[in-house]
This record gives C-alpha cells, sequence and structure tokens, in this order.
C-alpha cells in the first residue's frame, strides 16, 4: 500500500459509518450515557457496557478468556502487564485521525511509549471525601482511613484498588512504592488488616452514598469526590499529605475482540475534544484531550478536587509497574486485607 493509500484510508477509517456492536468493560459509573449515545447514533453500533470495580477484577476476567468484550480501560501501571500477556490488539491510535488531538504530556507514556496500544480516557488522583458535618478537623492525611477517628470509625468506604490502597499505606509510614522491605510490608499488612475493621465497605457505590450520608468518609477517587460534593456540599476533599497516587486510564482494545473496527472507531471518536469533554463532564476527571476544556462545565475549572493545593503538589506520585516479585508481596497482603 503507498503513503497516500494508507493516508487516505485512516482518515476514512475517522469518519466511516458502521454497523454493528461494541461491548466496552470498563470501571463502574465512570462512562458518559450521553457520549455512548452519540457514538450509537453516529455509526449505528450498538454498545454495551459491562462494569468492573478494580484493575485486578478486569485482568482476571479477560485472562480466563470467553469475556466477549472489545474494549477495557486499564490504568497506567497495569497496561504493561496487558500488552506483556499478549491480552491487547497493537491497535496504532497514534496513526488515527483525531490522535493529534492527545495532549502532548500524555503521548510518549512509560506504560504506552508513542501510544501504539490505547488513547487517554481519563486522569486524577486518590484522596479523602470527608462529610465535614461529621469531622471538622484534618483531612488531608491518609489517617482519615488508617487511623480513623471516633467520629469516623464504622463509616468509611475504602476503594477496593490495592495500589491505591497499599500505595498510600506505605507513604503512610514513609517508605517507597515497589518496596520489599519486609518489616515495612508486615506494618503495612497489619496496619491496613487492624484498620479494616473500622471500614463500613471495599466498594464503588460512592457518588451515591457518600452525600446520602451511607458513609462519612472515603478514600477513593476525586472525580466521584467532586459528584458527591455537587450533590451535598458538605462533603469536602483531602490529599494526604503523607503521599498520593495520580492515575491515568486508557482505553485499549482486545487482542480477542470481535468488533475491532468498531472499536478503532471508539477510539478516534473519544480522542474528538467534544467527546471527551463529555466523558470528563459525567465523571469529573481530566481527560487528555487537548482543546476539550472549551466544552468543560465551569464548575470543573475551579473545583478544589482537580486543582491540587501547591502546597500537595509534590505528595502526588504516578504509580510505576512494579517486579512481578514485589507484585507477588503485595497480593499477599491484599490477600489477608480481604478476608
Amino acid at each position: 500500500m503507498t503513503a497516500t493509500a494508507a493516508t487516505a484510508l485512516l482518515a476514512f477509517a475517522g469518519t466511516a459509518h458502521a454497523d454493528g456492536e461494541l461491548n466496552i468493560y470498563n470501571w463502574g459509573d465512570y462512562t458518559s450515557p450521553e457520549m455512548i449515545k452519540k457514538f450509537e447514533e453516529a455509526h449505528n453500533v450498538k454498545v454495551t457496557i459491562t462494569d468492573y470495580d478494580s484493575n485486578d477484577t478486569a485482568l482476571a476476567k479477560v485472562r480466563a478468556g470467553g469475556h466477549g468484550f472489545d474494549i477495557v480501560v486499564p490504568s497506567a501501571n497495569y497496561v504493561p502487564i496487558w500488552v506483556k500477556e499478549g491480552l491487547l490488539l497493537e491497535a496504532r491510535p497514534d496513526q488515527m485521525e483525531n490522535f493529534k488531538n492527545v495532549d502532548p504530556r500524555w503521548v510518549d507514556v512509560p506504560w504506552d511509549p508513542g501510544r501504539h496500544y490505547s488513547v487517554p480516557w481519563q486522569w486524577g488522583v486518590t484522596g479523602i471525601g470527608v462529610n465535614t458535618k461529621v469531622y471538622g478537623a484534618d483531612i488531608n492525611t491518609s489517617a482519615i482511613f488508617l487511623d480513623p477517628p471516633a467520629e469516623l470509625v464504622g463509616k468509611i468506604n475504602v476503594a477496593p484498588e490495592m495500589n491505591d490502597v497499599l500505595y498510600a499505606t506505605i507513604k503512610y509510614f514513609g517508605g517507597d512504592w515497589c518496596t520489599e522491605d519486609k518489616e515495612m510490608l508486615r506494618k503495612v499488612r497489619d496496619k491496613l488488616v487492624e484498620a479494616k475493621t473500622k471500614w463500613l465497605a471495599m466498594d464503588y457505590s460512592v457518588t451515591d452514598k457518600l452525600p446520602a450520608g451511607d458513609y462519612s468518609a472515603v478514600y477513593y477517587w476525586n472525580g466521584a469526590i467532586m459528584r458527591s460534593r455537587l450533590a451535598n456540599p458538605d462533603i469536602k476533599f483531602g490529599y494526604p499529605k503523607e503521599g498520593y497516587p495520580i492515575f491515568m486510564d486508557s482505553v485499549a482494545i482486545l487482542k480477542d475482540a470481535k468488533n475491532v473496527e468498531n472499536a478503532k472507531l471508539f477510539m478516534n471518536f473519544i480522542m474528538e475534544p467534544e467527546n471527551a469533554a463529555m466523558i470528563s463532564a459525567f465523571a469529573k476527571y481530566a481527560n487528555g484531550i487537548k482543546g476539550s476544556e472549551q466544552f468543560m462545565p465551569e464548575d470543573m475549572k475551579t473545583a478544589p478536587e482537580l486543582v491540587v493545593p501547591a502546597e500537595f503538589e509534590k505528595a502526588g506520585e504516578f504509580l510505576e509497574s512494579c517486579s512481578p516479585e514485589v507484585v507477588s508481596l503485595y497480593s499477599r497482603i491484599w490477600t489477608d486485607v480481604q478476608k
């Protein structure tokens, strides 16, 4: 195929009309119904969305086979695992028409250099959400869920995501991510097992239950806490001063996808600024597509959950992928926590 013909084909792929189905496997309460409807109408594709609650849940389901999904949305530190295990299609989104809209910051990323497999979905931080009518002291600390004050005991929800929880706990004890220090990890394990007895739940039903008062505090993702605050102004967001994880979730096509062309259309579609803004407007996270800001709700531009105060900027860290040996250690701790 000549370069001219290839370019023409790629341009056509960005605007082509399609038919059929698309099956998306994504985090719960994370996909804009309005954006999905727009995609369905533009391409005559019926979209089905299935939810998961953690990276490990998604990975285990796809590893098992027979899932029927076309698209998955793993976090940055998990993408290399999916690639190494041959679970993702090298879809070359970097050659798609709308790739020009990806913010340069998110192009040559360590988890997918040059973006051969994935495109940005949303990014944010994991922090603390508290109902200040219940607890009014300092909330910029992981002590809220690791050593909770009496007012919050039995009223806390913690995200069921191993890496986010372990990261905060390791930093709480002054350690570094991917540490193999056995003594440090013993303290982390013991603290989490003890702290869990003071939690109410580990699930992702935050945007309803936090503003309703079912939970008084959460260790959770910033967009969901912003949505909770919009429903109940007593909700405030805290940045753990000991350290908090920064995440980016990216859309990727599964190697055994049945609807590859529709999945590629979807990838290209969400790199259009107006469509990326619809994703963010629903879930309240930043998206990584330049030009989307002009379509975003005004309240997102100054939201305390999205604009990190200068004093806490250096406390945030992108989670790198740890070695298999460290992952094994962390998984054993997590198994104990979940008992």
